[in-house]
């Protein structure tokens, strides 16, 4: 046993004396050698590295090239989406707009349609106070015709009948009622004075089920006041809608979201042979050219045949 390792380390002794140079020239080739390596490992490494960076920059420069056209597009994704959101959240809010008209909408209908409107007030069949509106439809130098409601003026279409005043704003007015109409709520009065600003009608198709409507009345602190629905059915009966008639807007003009004319305001217009609390009937603004105006070119001129 001793013997073997006594072999071993003569072996091992051998090979590091072969390994170790003897001469100085020996040494210095051994380190040249090192050398040698040395500077092929760093070549490598650097090559590596040098790799690396090109590869880095040519990811860098690629980005920074394409970088405005990406910008650009990214700018017009955000843009097309905040334009869908804004087109969302207003088709969401729409609902809410048409639920309640702001108070400067039926403040500015006031003052549109006051200059145009009348309170006509009278008895009923009873004696009881019987009040309604009416509003100006055609106007010349001396004379107005006004389109009111027959169910405000009813019991003084039979004689003896009570008497009926006319006031336009704060003075009572000379009128006569020239004819009416009973299936129609419609009455006309022909009033003697002129140059009163009249109510344009809407054109034949210019309210539509679902929109809004306001029935104005003559009655009012502000010289009148406004009341708003909306529309529930259009047909050649006439325009079913919920706004508030009280009796003062009974005869009134029913109105569009321009301000034009679309019917009369009534509380009694039942086509169909009955009547609803919530949902009233009101005729069609071109009703009342059958017989209780006369309309050329859908423009009223003149009254139709007295009775």
């Amino acid at each position: 046993m001793a013997a073997s390792d006594s072999d071993e380390k003569s072996a091992a002794r051998r090979v590091a004396g072969q390994m170790v140079p003897k001469t100085a020239t020996g040494f210095v080739a051994l380190l040249l050698a090192f050398s040698v390596g040395a500077a092929l490992s760093g070549a490598v490494l650097y090559s590596f590295y040098d790799f690396r960076r090109t590869k880095a920059e040519t990811r860098a420069n690629a980005f920074v090239s394409t970088f405005n056209s990406r910008f650009k597009e990214a700018t017009k994704a955000i843009e097309a989406e905040r334009d869908k959101a804004k087109a969302d959240i207003q088709k969401e809010i729409e609902p809410l707009r048409r639920i309640q008209a702001e108070g400067d909408t039926l403040e500015s209908l006031v003052k549109k349609t006051g200059p145009s409107l009348f309170f006509i007030r009278t008895l009923d069949e009873s004696g009881a106070p019987s009040v309604g509106t009416g509003f100006a439809v055609a106007s010349d130098d001396s004379q107005t015709l006004v389109l009111a409601s027959y169910a405000t003026i009813r019991a003084a279409t039979r004689q003896p009948g009570p008497n009926i005043e006319v006031r336009y704003r704060d003075a009572v007015v000379k009128a006569t009622l020239w004819t009416w109409q009973e299936e129609r709520d419609l009455a006309l009065f022909v009033v003697g004075r002129g140059g009163i600003p009249v109510l344009g009608f809407g054109d034949r198709g210019s309210v539509k089920t679902g929109e809004r409507v306001f029935a104005a009345s003559a009655l009012g602190a502000a010289g009148g006041a406004a009341t708003q629905g909306f529309v529930a059915d259009v047909s050649s009966n006439g325009i079913q809608h919920d706004a508030a008639v009280g009796q003062a807007f009974q005869g009134g003009p029913l109105l569009n979201n321009d301000g034009k004319v679309v019917g009369v305001a009534s509380r009694s217009f039942a086509p169909l042979g009955f009547g609803s609390d919530s949902v009233l009937w009101s005729p069609a603004i071109r009703l009342a050219c059958d017989k209780v105006l006369r309309c050329p070119n859908d423009t009223p001129n003149a009254p139709g045949q007295r009775r």
